[in-house]
Parts: C-alpha cells; structure tokens; sequence
C-alpha cells in the first residue's frame, strides 16, 4: 500500500462523504436564509421559528434522499472491501 493510493483513498472518501451531505446543508441553508429574511422583515425575533422549518426540511430531504445516499455509501464500502486484497499487498 503506497503513501499515494492511502491519499487518493482518502480524497475518495472525503469527496464522497462531502456528496452525501451536500443535499441536506444546501436545504438548511435556503431555509436559514429565507426564514432570517422573514425575520428581519418582520421584525420576529422568535429563536424557534428558525428551527421548526429546518427540522422539518431536513426530515423531508432525507425522505428523498435517504435511499441515494444510503446506496452511495453502501456501493462506496463494497468497492473498499472488494479492493482490500489488492491494496494490502
């Protein structure tokens, strides 16, 4: 096992782990900016208002979501498994 293939590993597992994540932080993030629009609009300084959509956002993007990421990661682990052999030596 060189120094480079435990790196590219490492960028691999990185770049997918980032993949993964990527749909629910963007959902956060349009939510949080659109609620704090809301808020200074308003002038509602309630700290649960910006909570509540977020919770549910998240629980509806992992709804649609959940089975692509689930299938990434158990695709990426297969392939990791299948190719231990090869990389011990």
């Amino acid at each position: 096992m060189t120094p480079e293939s435990v790196v590219a590993l490492g960028q691999h597992a990185l770049f997918l782990g980032l993949l993964i994540c990527s749909p629910v932080l963007l959902a956060i993030l349009l939510v949080g900016l659109l609620v704090g629009m809301f808020q200074a609009a308003t002038q509602i300084n309630e700290t649960t208002l910006s909570f509540i959509p977020k919770i549910v956002v998240v629980g509806l993007v992992m709804l649609f979501t959940g089975p692509w990421m689930l299938r990434t990661m158990v695709d990426f682990t297969h392939q990791l498994l299948s190719s231990l052999p090869d990389l011990v030596r």
